[in-house]
């Protein structure tokens, strides 16, 4: 009887980590499929913009990008509507593709570069600021270079601050992973030497 307990109990145990694991892979499935539409990465890529510690260092890394990228093109000498669809293509995310787009289609209307700009979520003000006042001077290129080392450093820092933060939590995870490890492996002792008495 004991033993016929035991197989129901173990096929129950197997069906339930099946189905758990059968909505796991779906879901999966399921993520990367819509992901893989555009509407899907773009409403993706909003919202790890938007995170709240993640988001500010996506935000830096893609203003780092834009600007430095933007920046070796025009100093390249490639023309700036050129310049700005290659640097859109290159973005890797779809907010600040969205964005850069639509300030390739204000500059090929005959505007700045900064007033589409403002209107982003992904573009600080400092920065519309710098790329309008390299825009008055006529050095754009090189505007935007600063504007690229000043945001590397930023996000070296914030690197930096998040891996500082990651640590103590990797050893309070990792002093619970091994607690649980020891208190499996010797509970069961402590029960046969109570049995025993």
């Amino acid at each position: 009887m004991p033993r016929s307990l035991a197989d129901t109990s173990g096929s129950r145990i197997a069906r339930e980590n099946a189905a758990c694991s059968l909505l796991t892979i779906a879901g999966g499935v399921a993520f990367k499929t819509w992901k893989s539409t555009k509407k899907g990465r773009e409403q993706w890529d909003r919202f790890t913009i938007q995170t709240p510690v993640f988001g500010t260092l996506i935000r830096k890394v893609a203003v780092a990008r834009f600007t430095r990228t933007l920046s070796t093109l025009i100093s390249s000498g490639v023309p700036i509507l050129e310049g700005l669809l290659i640097t859109a293509r290159s973005a890797g995310n779809r907010v600040v593709e969205k964005a850069v787009m639509q300030a390739r289609q204000h500059v090929t209307a005959g505007g700045t570069l900064s007033e589409p700009l403002k209107a982003t979520p992904v573009f600080p003000p400092m920065v519309v600021h710098m790329i309008s006042v390299g825009e008055n001077t006529g050095a754009l290129d090189a505007m935007l270079s600063k504007i690229a080392d000043f945001y590397d450093d930023e996000v070296d820092a914030a690197v930096t601050a998040l891996t500082s933060l990651l640590e103590p939590m990797m050893i309070v995870f990792l002093g619970v992973v091994v607690g649980g490890i020891v208190v499996a492996m010797y509970l069961p002792i402590f029960k046969m030497v109570t049995l025993v008495k």
